[in-house]
């Protein structure tokens, strides 16, 4: 990648910023090389700061990293400060309806909804298969995204592109 072009910022939003999104961050991060960077947050997420620990454990399986990953509010990505957002995804039907901050930069927005494996009920190897599942149709969206053509992700076409794979 050309050392001029900064990679395009994701920030991948759900309720609790405990499940889906912060696989989705680890996912993008892990797969994308240069071209992207993740982040993810929630509207109210958990007051321990850590995600999931079946997320971190379906994750880990995959061999992706879970340094640095821990539940966060949107609000530290709606300061002046914070990473210009190209692109955000919302990633839970709840997230999806919430009235968000206004983000710097006006970036492109899509929504790609998954169901929330912690709510699934049962054994231990239930609620792990639940998250296993949710992972992998998350990776198969970050696979189609990560392969886009540089058109498919120039700033006007992003926002098509991200809400098309969302019926993948």
């Amino acid at each position: 990648m050309n050392a001029t072009v900064r990679p395009l910022n994701v920030l991948f939003l759900c309720t609790h910023n405990s499940a889906r999104s912060i696989l989705a961050e680890a996912l993008l991060n892990g797969m994308a090389g240069d071209r992207f960077r993740a982040f993810s947050a929630g509207s109210s997420p958990r007051n321990n700061q850590r995600p999931n620990p079946l997320a971190l454990e379906a994750l880990q399986r995959v061999g992706m990293s879970t340094e640095g990953l821990r539940s966060k509010s949107w609000d530290e990505f709606a300061k002046p400060d914070a990473p210009h957002m190209d692109l955000i995804i919302t990633v839970c039907d709840n997230a999806a309806g919430e009235v968000c901050p206004i983000w710097p930069g006006h970036p492109a927005m899509a929504h790609w909804g998954y169901a929330d494996p912690s709510e699934v009920q049962g054994s231990a190897e239930e609620k792990q298969a639940a998250f296993r599942k949710t992972l992998h149709a998350i990776r198969h969206r970050v696979e189609l995204f990560i392969n886009l053509p540089a058109a498919a992700i120039d700033k006007l076409s992003l926002q098509r592109s991200a809400r098309d794979l969302a019926k993948r």
